[in-house]
């Protein structure tokens, strides 16, 4: 008789979108890159349509496949899918929509969060949505893509969530109603009366509560069955059916001779009622940690008075364009981003930037669309709408943040996933210990039910998505945008902090000091300077050009930047220099006629560029120029703050070592790092970074590598220029005191993740053993399970009682003012 062989595993095939290929050899490469995976039985690279064809013998691991790519020197065309989920109830919710998403050919990663009842899909580009939304239905759920409005980004939701609290709270207001005449003989037992509605009655109000007002955890619960998984309303269908069933039974026996049969009608309706309760109030808090976000989206105005010839015409926002002229009166909010063109005023920009103060607009400068206009009418020329205004790109940041996952939830998932059937388990223990042992069914029933509705998912699956929501929404109200929830949970372990000096722990406008020649005369030596600076956007050469206003200057040959160095130009066969220290002796300059003098300014906190010329290598020494860089006037005590959180400060700088001590001296700096070219200031926060956390803080521009080596990038932004990629925090308002206020938000945010599932499972691992012991009621056990949400998301809202120290510093600097005025 043959050996039976094993049936070939199932053969699996997968089309995925290739881009960066440019020839026949790019194909080749991507073709072997894939060829050698495992599980990979075949692969075709179609250069004309950039399509790789790609069959297996086992389900393909996307994510294998994008690595593969990636290290061939190609990338995946993927896109990211938004989902709105409705039906999930607890976090094992969570991790079946989750799994049910991953496992949709094509899908990279899913991340499903129950406070938003949102997912982010990462996939080909080739995965179409209907195959997303039909695995999640098929989990149990339903499903549709997010919508947005015209107007650029805001979802159409808002009034489909108003009909369902509307609805949740008249449900909630009948059971209530229903179950009042069943709960109030408990409560008179406390005073010794003895009262008791007959069982048919009870059973009357009992049974809409059960199967009408319940009907929502039968049918989550069925879904749940069906999906081959369990969830917080399989707990409560089983626990109150079981009530209510042991009580249908009574009361169809006949009756005893000392009295009538015990019912429990009341448990199972009251357990209902609670957890309906707990719902209602879950859904208002879960919406008030959404409050920054939506405060965010208010600000849109929907039309906008755009100046067409001579007259003013309303038009809907989304018909505006770039280059339109838009006039905007008094007290009305500014519809676009753009720049002022005809009038002055000043902006609330409160609510954007978080500056607490009207902003001075003058003509020229710009304006950020939902910021208001405080004084007179102005012109205002289009320069971003949609999508592409700021307000919008701040907006898409904070819900970014808000449906990412912080690394501590990995571990509530886990947790998550074995929940109910080890709740359930230990339910049927308890039945059959109870029966068994006692004899008393009808006690080993109730403690059952007791055990299935003190467990508490929905609290697990919230601790850490609404901390999250509540912290980045307050942070973005003071104008600090988090870009993720990674880096919030990182912030708070900061113990090192390093700054870029330039433009960041100073004012980044530099002025001339002092113009020294070797012989001759100052102003020649400046004329020169500027000459060879004239067309250099260099804060430097700004710095000698407004000097040498007035000087007569001469046309250079071969000007050129000479990388971390300064500049070199040739005039009448002579070589100019202009720059460091290291340049002069590079080509042999003698700085000792002036070295004396350039030390005494270093140490005075100055920057030195010297100046030479001369033929061939006999170049000499024309003389120096000292350039002062104020400190912004908040840096002493920004620093100050940040010792006071513990946290050690750094500057790193490309000035020599005097002049930086000096700045650091002025401002109470740590720690210098001078000398560092930028290209190497990413090295210097990589060193820092050895057993410390460190956050680097700079411009965001000159600074993205120094951001992205940080274990948190925090890049000094503007309310017009918020998307500093590299940076994990984005200050929309260059004040320093912000950095200290960013840790602060993210340690008290992490500590509320931290209470938040401290409580979470606390409730279980107190309440499930005095269930299953026979220490519990279950109309008690129902109120905490349907509390414990509740007592979660309000320590949660707690965050939002939080505001930066610079916004109370700013608030009473301010009524100093008035007062004096």
């Amino acid at each position: 008789m043959n050996a039976m062989t094993a049936p070939p595993a199932p053969a699996s095939s997968l089309r995925v979108p290739i881009e960066g290929m440019t020839c026949a050899s790019c194909v080749g490469r991507v073709e072997r890159a894939l060829a050698r995976l495992p599980g990979v039985t075949a692969a075709q690279v179609n250069l004309a349509t950039e399509v790789a064809e790609i069959q297996g013998g086992a389900p393909l691991d996307l994510s294998a496949i994008r690595q593969a790519v990636e290290d061939a020197g190609y990338r995946i065309g993927t896109r990211t899918v938004d989902l709105a989920i409705e039906g999930m109830t607890c976090a094992s919710c969570v991790g079946r929509v989750e799994r049910a998403l991953k496992r949709v050919p094509g899908v990279i990663d899913a991340t499903v969060n129950l406070a938003t009842e949102r997912a982010a899909v990462t996939a080909a580009a080739s995965v179409e949505d209907e195959a997303l939304i039909q695995a999640v239905i098929d989990a149990g759920y339903a499903a549709k893509r997010t919508v947005a409005d015209d107007a650029g980004g805001q979802p159409r939701e808002a009034a489909a969530e108003s009909g369902r609290m509307s609805r949740e709270a008249r449900h909630l207001l009948i059971a209530a109603l229903l179950s009042l005449p069943l709960a109030a003989p408990m409560v008179a037992l406390l005073w010794g009366e003895h009262w008791m509605l007959p069982g048919w009655i009870q059973w009357a109000l009992a049974t809409p509560v059960q199967f009408w007002l319940g009907a929502r955890f039968y049918r989550a619960a069925w879904k749940a069955v069906r999906a081959g998984t369990g969830n917080m309303d399989l707990l409560v269908a089983l626990g109150t059916s079981a009530g209510y069933g042991l009580s249908v039974y009574h009361l169809l026996q006949p009756a005893l001779h000392h009295g009538t049969r015990p019912l429990y009608f009341e448990a199972s309706a009251v357990i209902i009622t609670l957890i309906l309760l707990g719902k209602f109030l879950e859904a208002r808090a879960k919406r008030q940690t959404t409050e920054a976000i939506r405060a965010l989206q208010a600000l849109r105005p929907s039309t906008a008075r755009v100046r067409r010839g001579d007259q003013d015409v309303d038009v809907p926002l989304a018909e505006v364009r770039v280059g339109d002229t838009v006039v905007v009166r008094p007290g009305e909010r500014f519809p676009v981003d753009g720049r002022i063109t005809q009038g002055r005023t000043h902006a609330d920009e409160s609510l954007i930037t978080g500056e607490s103060l009207p902003v001075p607009k003058v003509e020229g400068e710009r304006v950020t669309g939902g910021a208001v206009n405080g004084e007179g009418p102005v012109l205002v020329e289009t320069l971003a709408v949609g999508a592409e205004s700021a307000l919008a790109r701040i907006i898409r940041l904070v819900e970014d943040a808000q449906a990412k996952k912080a690394p501590i939830q990995q571990v509530v998932d886990r947790v998550s996933a074995v929940f109910v059937p080890v709740v359930i388990a230990i339910a049927l223990v308890t039945l059959l210990g109870w029966g068994l042992v006692n004899g008393d069914w009808t006690q080993a029933i109730l403690n059952a039910v007791a055990v299935l509705v003190i467990a508490c998912p929905c609290a697990l699956g919230l601790a850490t998505p609404t901390a999250i929501m509540a912290g980045t929404g307050v942070a973005a109200r003071a104008g600090i945008l988090i870009k993720d929830a990674e880096a919030l949970e990182t912030a708070h372990k900061i113990d090192v902090v390093a700054f870029d000096k330039t433009g960041t722990l100073t004012r980044g406008a530099p002025v001339l000091v002092e113009a020294m020649p070797a012989a001759g005369d100052a102003a020649q030596l400046l004329g020169l300077a500027a000459s060879l600076q004239a067309g250099s956007e260099h804060p430097l050469a700004h710095a000698v050009l407004e000097a040498a206003t007035g000087l007569p200057r001469v046309a250079m040959q071969s000007v050129r930047a000479v990388a971390g160095r300064g500049m070199e130009a040739e005039l009448d066969g002579q070589r100019i220099l202009l720059g460091s220290e290291a340049m002069m002796r590079e080509a042999g300059v003698d700085l000792a006629p002036l070295a004396g003098r350039a030390d005494a300014l270093r140490n005075q906190g100055h920057t030195v560029s010297w100046l030479a010329r001369g033929a061939g290598a006999d170049v000499m020494l024309e003389g120096l120029l000292a350039f002062r860089d104020e400190p912004r006037p908040e840096a002493r005590s920004a620093v100050a703050r940040l010792h006071a959180l513990g946290v050690r400060t750094v500057m790193i700088s490309g000035d020599n070592e005097g002049a930086a001590r000096a700045v650091a001296r002025s401002i109470g700096i740590d720690e210098v790092r001078a000398n560092v070219m930028p290209a190497q200031k990413a090295e210097a926060v990589t060193a820092l970074a050895a057993g410390s956390t460190v956050a680097m803080v700079g411009d965001g521009i000159n600074d993205a590598p120094a951001l992205a080596a940080a274990d948190v990038g925090i890049a000094m932004g503007t309310g017009t220029d918020v998307a500093m990629h590299a940076a994990a925090v984005t200050l929309m308002r260059p004040q320093l005191a912000l950095v200290a206020d960013a840790i602060d938000i993210s340690r008290r945010t992490t500590r509320k993740i931290h209470q938040n599932l401290f409580w979470a499972f606390g409730y279980n691992v107190v309440g499930i053993p005095l269930a299953a012991f026979g220490l519990l009621d279950p109309v008690i056990a129902g109120a905490a399970m349907a509390f414990s949400s509740v007592s979660v998301l309000a320590n949660t809202l707690l965050l939002r009682r939080w505001a930066p120290a610079t916004h109370a510093r700013s608030e009473a600097a301010h009524g100093a003012q008035t007062a004096q005025a």
